[in-house]
């Protein structure tokens, strides 16, 4: 064996060797996706998969990008910080060009210390929590708004019809006390704070004492920070002991799955969306999103697989940025070229030292078939 391959064998028996600059310099660009595919969380994971699958396929199909084809690996991790970091260590082990597409808070938080140690783009988390955001790391890359973006959006809607009292049911990890927190910003502006708080443990439907503890102070409305079975359970119980009131959603809660989940109790529960509408042709991007599903009949339209198809979108303009044969940081300095582009109706903006791209945010409500309308 030559000396170079002794020193790549050294550096492939570390799981946190630094990503070497010319892996992946063939026909194929490898993603890591760890996500859940099973538990309460698991539509999350296997419709943004499913979205991002759907437009990568597409390029493919095509030739790819600049005669590279995109693999993307998907690892179930059930939701569960250790398990992700288990997956994450593999992926670096393996030598993908960057992680993809991770679902949640605390899976993110566990997956980007490893990534950022690595020199591997962690690119497009399901999630908008500030704590992946800040301070500013080279190896993050955020399509989507953040929970701070979203509940000042929710909090300002709720101002705006009248309401005062707002209470907060949240996830008891780090996704739910940054929405908490998020909620909480966004009061102080108005000088008010949440009348009330419970909460639940992740992958768990335990809300009993969270209606219990929301409930003493008579909210006018709730905000949620939690997954779509944990939300689900948790308006149905408090519906039952006479809550009337307005219930807020964060996009993470997996729309079209909580209005699944809930059914005809889905009627006027609102959820805030960082993606544009995905289920008809409003804008080019969302046309493009169904003429990809029409391809595919085991399809249905919702956010989570939106999120997906856009987060792959904006992978494949910056790879194709970076030119053939691009090393991961040169993806990175390529994505930075990115400012002010339109993908059809829904703008990212990245520049050097700015790695989030996009503040959108709408608000949207369930009606009593579980469907979305805005």
């Amino acid at each position: 064996m030559k000396r170079r391959q002794f020193a790549l064998a050294g550096l492939l028996a570390s799981p946190l060797a630094p990503h070497l600059v010319w892996a992946q310099a063939g026909t194929r660009v490898v993603l890591g996706q760890s996500a859940p595919t099973t538990g309460p969380a698991a539509q999350l994971g296997i419709q943004f998969h499913a979205g991002a699958k759907l437009y990568f396929d597409a390029v493919n199909a095509k030739g790819g990008v600049l005669g590279r084809t995109i693999e993307l690996r998907l690892t179930d991790d059930g939701y569960e910080p250790v398990r992700t970091a288990a997956n994450t260590k593999k992926f670096i082990e393996d030598g993908v060009f960057a992680l993809f597409g991770y679902i949640g808070t605390p899976t993110s938080l566990a997956a980007l210390p490893l990534a950022t140690e690595a020199k591997v783009p962690f690119f497009a988390p399901f999630t908008g929590a500030q704590a992946l955001r800040e301070p500013y790391n080279r190896y993050a890359v955020h399509v989507r708004a953040s929970y701070f973006d979203e509940t000042a959006a929710i909090v300002r809607q709720a101002d705006s019809v009248g309401i005062k009292k707002l209470a907060v049911f949240y996830q008891n990890d780090a996704y739910g006390k940054t929405g908490l927190e998020g909620v909480t910003r966004a009061l102080a502006t108005l000088n008010r704070k949440p009348v009330s708080t419970g909460t639940v443990e992740r992958n768990t439907v335990d809300v009993a004492k969270a209606v219990t503890d929301i409930m003493a102070m008579q909210p006018e409305a709730i905000v949620q920070i939690s997954a779509y079975k944990s939300c689900a359970a948790f308006i149905r119980e408090v519906r039952k002991v006479g809550f009337g009131g307005t219930f807020y959603n964060v996009s993470f809660v997996g729309t079209q799955a909580l209005g699944t989940e809930l059914g005809k109790d889905a009627r006027g529960v609102a959820v805030s969306q960082v993606m544009p509408f995905p289920f008809s042709p409003m804008t080019l991007l969302s046309g493009e999103y169904q003429a990809a599903l029409a391809t595919n009949k085991e399809l249905t339209a919702n956010y989570s697989s939106m999120e997906g198809f856009v987060a792959a979108k904006v992978f494949v303009e910056a790879l194709r940025r970076a030119g053939r044969n691009a090393t991961s940081e040169e993806f990175l300095t390529a994505l930075e070229t990115m400012q002010n582009h339109n993908l059809g109706g829904f703008v990212v903006d990245f520049a050097p030292r700015k790695h989030e791209g996009s503040k959108f945010v709408e608000l949207t409500m369930l009606d009593s078939t579980g469907r979305v309308r805005r």
